[in-house]
């Protein structure tokens, strides 16, 4: 078998110059993937002929595989090479997006969604490229401006799809997408190095399965409870079947040699409750990206609707992803002087303090913009902090399945906040002429649904261990038996 050679840090190769722009160019383009059907949501079944359930699954499919794909990609990563796993990421963004340029009917749409999903490993293989190549001194701005480019890509993606979306054919915003996916794959290969860190070894198929199978059970019955309904014996049964998958998955994988996720290393209370926390931050970021749009376009009629089209709301909410990429220098320093759990910390308490915010102020268009851009701003700085309290506790050897993981913490917390929310505003509804929309009392209480899970986030952060003072040579240990 094949015995990685360490790389000692007193040796530091010299970056490549232009990795962290095309890095984070790469996370634009795969965050892009999640909010580029939005915008067709309400037209898709009649684009494509099915109806309004069966059209959901253009999301659904996207989410299963980003869930189910991240760590894999993580995984092979360690394996075979992180650069070699990026291109194949872009590769399906490219393949995924063809086919949906080209799709008329629903099966080739969800095929196509399901390969843009599988291209979310992009973003944690990045951040694992960045602590093999870069110096310490330089990994925190790094991995903070890479961790920004999910609400750059998302916050900007929405207005710009949905105005493709009003002016040209809806196959545009796929044929788009390509070639963005391709112009990623051409930066990689020119300003990419190949990573020497490698974890060989077999690949663990059975823990694959195990695992596509627990997120499957455990997912599916979120996203599509508020349609099947939660007492439903299905719904029920498949998070029955979640439960029972996941120890059976569990047991397997502490006792295998080469574990797909090493469980001994997710289990180190540093990385356990940064995960925990990521699963309470997804929750409460994923609030705004609900029910913003919605009150932004909510008919005047309501008495607190502003009646807005689909591209003014995203233009209007856009300004938090440029936040977030303009506050990666921010989160940097406030990293390098106290350390990422401080950071994710801060940026706890300033979403939860955008919620309040918006949950007291919403009867101006500016009200909904600054406490978007707050929020954006807490966003930026706890995703700067999470994938660098992962780097700091792991060895090199696991980087990039350790960052899928918290990358998969992180949409189990959004897709629960997504199934949350749309109960809620589904249950709280009210009618103006022939429309029925969510009620004020079903948008406030989504935001203190977030304002609770930014307290949670908060208490668990805090329950992170501080960093232990960095030993001289770290790469070693790395690669201890």
């Amino acid at each position: 078998m094949a015995v990685e050679t360490p790389v000692p840090v007193t040796a530091e190769r010299p970056a490549p110059r232009g990795l962290v722009a095309v890095l984070s160019l790469c996370g634009i383009v795969v965050a892009l993937m999640q909010t580029l059907v939005i915008p067709l949501l309400p037209q898709l079944p009649h684009l494509l002929g099915t109806s309004v359930e069966n059209a959901s699954w253009a999301v659904t499919a996207t989410l299963l595989a980003a869930a189910v794909l991240t760590p894999i990609s993580g995984r092979l990563g360690d394996m075979f090479g992180k650069r070699r796993m990026l291109l194949v990421s872009l590769g399906a963004v490219v393949a995924g997006s063809l086919v949906c340029a080209l799709a008329e009917s629903l099966l080739p749409m969800i095929a196509g969604r399901a390969l843009q999903g599988a291209a979310t490993g992009a973003i944690p293989l990045g951040i694992a490229i960045l602590r093999d190549e870069l110096p310490p001194r330089r990994i925190a701005g790094a991995m903070a401006t890479i961790s920004a480019t999910l609400g750059v890509g998302g916050a900007v993606g929405f207005p710009v799809a949905a105005a493709i979306a009003q002016i040209a054919d809806w196959h545009m915003l796929f044929a788009a997408a390509a070639g963005f996916g391709l112009l990623g794959i051409a930066m990689v290969l020119k300003v990419i190095p190949e990573s020497p860190h490698r974890n060989p070894g077999r690949f663990d198929v059975v823990g694959a399965i195990g695992l596509s199978v627990t997120l499957t059970l455990l997912l599916l019955p979120v996203t599509k409870g508020g349609t099947w309904g939660w007492s439903n014996p299905l719904t029920l049964g498949m998070f029955a079947g979640a439960a029972g998958a996941a120890l059976v998955w569990g047991y397997y994988e502490l006792r295998t040699a080469r574990p797909l996720v090493n469980l001994r290393i997710s289990a180190r209370r540093p990385v356990l409750l940064t995960n925990l926390a990521s699963v309470a931050v997804g929750f409460a970021i994923y609030g705004q990206m609900l029910a913003f749009p919605q009150l932004l376009m909510a008919p005047t009629e309501t008495g607190y609707g502003f009646g807005l089209s689909m591209v003014t709301a995203g233009v209007l909410i856009a300004p938090g992803g440029i936040v977030m990429m303009a506050l990666s220098p921010v989160s940097a320093r406030i990293t390098g002087s106290h350390g990422p759990r401080v950071t994710l910390a801060s940026g706890v308490v300033v979403v939860g303090a955008g919620y309040v915010l918006v949950y007291v102020a919403y009867t101006e268009i500016w009200h909904i913009v600054v406490a978007g851009m707050i929020i954006g701003a807490g966003i930026g700085l706890a995703y700067a902090a999470m994938p660098a309290l992962i780097m700091g506790a792991v060895p090199l050897s696991e980087t990039a399945a350790a960052s899928s993981l918290n990358t998969l913490m992180r949409s189990i917390g959004t897709s629960t906040s997504a199934a949350v929310v749309s109960v809620v505003l589904a249950a709280m509804t009210t009618t103006v002429g022939t429309y029925t929309v969510p009620a004020l009392d079903g948008f406030r209480a989504t935001f203190l649904l977030s304002i609770a899970a930014s307290a949670v986030a908060l208490a668990l952060t805090a329950a992170v261990p501080r960093a232990r003072p960095r030993r001289a040579q770290p790469a070693v240990s790395d690669h201890c038996p």
